[in-house]
């Protein structure tokens, strides 16, 4: 079913667990399984050397990602962007988490994330 024709709670279903496994293998450091559900050109963009600065720097700033609680869901032709309140271990107060989802081949994938 394309994204456009989901309900919120549809498209979250998808979401959330593509967002744990991001987190989960941000906080592990692990590329391989960090960018698993990505697309070509993230992929291109998400190198080894790229994650592992980025996961440093906010584990020592921040600490590792805590819960998160849906904000909304936006929806168009092909994708959508989904966004969440996140909570860090370390950090005192509210983050945006964020990721847009795209349909690639009968594929769910991110074509877009980003905490800040």
């Amino acid at each position: 079913m394309p994204l456009e024709s989901m309900s919120d709670t549809q498209v979250l279903a998808i979401a959330n667990p593509i967002m744990d496994n991001l987190m989960e293998a941000s906080t592990a450091i692990d590329h391989e399984r960090h960018v698993r559900d990505f697309t070509e050109r993230l992929k291109g963009i998400v190198t080894p050397e790229h994650l592992r600065s980025v996961c440093q720097e906010y584990q020592t700033r921040r600490g590792y990602f805590d819960r998160r609680e849906p904000v909304a869901v936006f929806k168009r032709p092909g994708a959508a962007a989904v966004v969440w309140r996140q909570w860090f271990t370390k950090a005192h107060g509210e983050y945006v988490a964020e990721m847009l989802l795209v349909e690639r081949d009968g594929k769910y994938l991110v074509d877009h994330a980003l905490v800040f």
